[in-house]
């Protein structure tokens, strides 16, 4: 990252925040209605939540041509895992920006100069508990443990429901393909927000930069 330093726009600067820009538009894109092109309907998967405008069904690196389903499930469930831990990740970083502490942490700094603090300090030790602890119990808690998960990133396991069963297929498919989305969103959101602190550059209200 020591390109990072350089406050100067650069050719990678301007790639990467264009990268970011279509990342975003591709998430707040309105949902997709199932494409009547018979090109894309013999693409395996090519209908599946998540599959929305203006991209569309995109997998250049071949990954899911075979149509492996099991193959697919491993893909969604990491893409969904990992939107959901982006998701928390720019809430969290919002959060202590804003000033937000648990009682027992209001020492503690924002943005990337937290990952020092977090050893380096009782206070700090007391929150990386918290933190594996966390980490721990989220691992041991979402897994699809009865084996009854209606698709990938379904953890359910027969315990909660929040009116998910009232809902027909339609009203399904367009919410999982909300979360995907709002997953997408926060990946880019989330190296968006690292990658302005690593700049110096700040895009918060009042100009306010974490972990400076």
């Amino acid at each position: 990252f020591f390109f990072l330093k350089s406050n100067q726009p650069s050719t990678m600067m301007k790639t990467t925040a264009l990268l970011a820009l279509i990342g975003s538009a591709a998430a707040f894109a309105p949902l997709q209605t199932k494409s009547a092109s018979s090109a894309l309907a013999d693409k395996p998967f090519s209908d599946v939540p998540g599959v929305a405008g203006p991209v569309g069904y995109w997998d250049p690196c071949k990954l899911i041509a075979d149509g492996d389903q099991e193959n697919f499930d491993h893909f969604r469930e990491s893409e969904i895992k990992h939107g959901r831990i982006a998701m928390l990740a720019v809430v969290g970083y919002l959060t202590t920006a804003a000033g937000v502490r648990f009682p027992g942490a209001e020492g503690m700094p924002d943005g990337l100069k937290a990952f020092p603090a977090l050893t380096e300090s009782p206070e700090g030790l007391n929150v990386l508990g918290q933190m594996l602890l966390f980490v721990v119990l989220a691992e041991r808690c979402n897994r699809n443990v009865t084996g009854e998960a209606e698709f990938p990133g379904d953890y359910r396991n027969g315990a909660l429901d929040f009116g998910w069963d009232s809902f027909d297929d339609a009203t399904k498919y367009k919410k999982r393909t909300i979360e995907i989305n709002n997953g997408r969103a926060a990946m880019m959101g989330i190296w968006g927000l690292v990658t302005h602190e690593l700049l110096g550059n700040s895009i918060l209200p009042g100009g306010y930069l974490p972990g400076h």
